[in-house]
């Protein structure tokens, strides 16, 4: 999200994020997923059912949270609450997905539509109080006692502190908040919703879950009492899993927009230059000229395929490609696959209220980013 500058001062402080961010990252991960296992083995003694859809975005907030603001909602008291913050993502995320005269007619005209029917009014409301949010968390760290644990925010303020004169580019506070924006509506909602169709889809084959199951278990051994940030990358069948579920359920069904540079030609269509162009990545995903039985949750698709994820190959782009995809990949990836390791390890899951399989409501819901419409409830058997 940063680059270096030619001072050396900022190169320093720029690779002391990074190492920061490689370090902490993994020990928050742990703490929080290791929580979470926790609160599922309360539910799992009485066999309640667990809201997952809530547990998985209150997951990533409190990881989002300690690694961007330093804040551990279990340990301190934070003038904002989880479930506020949790509120405020998705409004943002539903505000800037509705509706705009300006993105069909740019200009005057357009401004002026969206001024008459007040369109942006909702958005404004929601990232004023996003704005106030992240004023405050900035106000705590200039306090004398504000950095005393390393976060994203306290190595940015390091920087602005270490900025000379002579430096080409300087960071100021809007530079601190627009990164804040992009951690939190991006690293917050994307991770959950992958998690929840993830678990969506497994439940609703028993096949793949019981396989997913004997891997994980048979891999990693039994009477495991915690499965760490080591074990990623071991179980084979569970990467599948993640790419199939990426195939299926893209967070985002069309990646961020981009703009063409100059006039071009495609499939015989003339694109004007400055034409916002939308990548559809669901519609890819279930294309049957590119996949066999697209409707159907199969990992095993993947197997012997070189197609991944990371921008590489076009039949399959929930980050996106190019200098502009998505910086987040590599921990988005490791919060699904660390949360979903674990609760396939210490847990069986099974349907609520008498539910049969297939019963299960997949339904779709949401603009920017598709999330399951009615909240995945399961519940837990402690298997160790």
């Amino acid at each position: 999200m940063l680059q270096p500058t030619k001072d050396c001062r900022d190169r320093k402080a720029l690779l002391r994020f990074q190492r920061h961010n490689l370090l902490s990252i993994r020990c928050i991960r742990e703490d929080e997923v290791g929580f979470v296992v926790k609160k599922v083995s309360e539910a799992a003694l009485t066999q309640s059912p667990v809201d997952l859809s809530k547990t998985f975005f209150s997951l990533t907030a409190s990881i989002i949270c300690r690694v961007a603001l330093g804040q551990n909602f279990h340990e301190s008291a934070f003038f904002i609450d989880q479930e506020k913050i949790e509120e405020l993502v998705t409004e943002a995320v539903d505000a800037l997905g509705a509706f705009t005269f300006s993105d069909f007619f740019p200009g005057v005209l357009g401004r002026f539509l969206d001024l008459l029917f007040q369109r942006h009014k909702r958005i404004n409301k929601v990232f004023g109080e996003l704005d106030a949010f992240y004023q405050h968390v900035i106000g705590d760290h200039l306090k004398p006692e504000g950095r005393k644990d390393p976060d994203i925010v306290s190595m940015m303020l390091d920087m602005i502190d270490e900025q000379g004169s002579e430096d080409s580019f300087k960071l100021n506070m809007n530079n601190v908040k627009a990164i804040l924006m992009d951690v939190f509506l991006a690293g917050i909602d994307t991770s959950a919703v992958t998690m929840i169709w993830a678990m969506a889809e497994l439940v609703n084959n028993p096949r793949v879950m019981k396989k997913a199951q004997e891997n994980i278990r048979t891999t990693l051994g039994v009477n495991r009492e915690r499965i760490t940030e080591d074990d990623l990358g071991k179980v084979d069948y569970l990467k599948l899993i993640i790419k199939e579920t990426f195939r299926l359920h893209p967070a985002l069904p069309f990646i961020i927009p981009r703009e063409t540079m100059s006039h071009v030609k495609i499939q015989g269509y003339d694109i004007p230059a400055k034409t916002q162009i939308q990548i559809n990545v669901w519609t890819i995903g279930r294309d049957p000229e590119r996949w066999t039985d697209p409707d159907d949750f199969k990992p095993e698709r993947f197997t012997d395929s070189s197609v991944d994820f990371r921008g590489q190959h076009f039949d399959l782009l929930p980050f996106g490609s190019g200098r502009r995809m998505c910086p987040a990949m590599p921990m988005g990836v490791a919060n699904v696959e660390l949360t979903l390791m674990n609760l396939l390890y210490f847990f069986d899951w099974g349907l609520p209220d008498g539910m049969k399989v297939g019963e299960l409501d997949m339904e779709e819901a949401g603009n920017i980013s598709i999330v399951k419409k009615v909240p995945l409830q399961l519940v837990p058997v402690r298997r160790y």
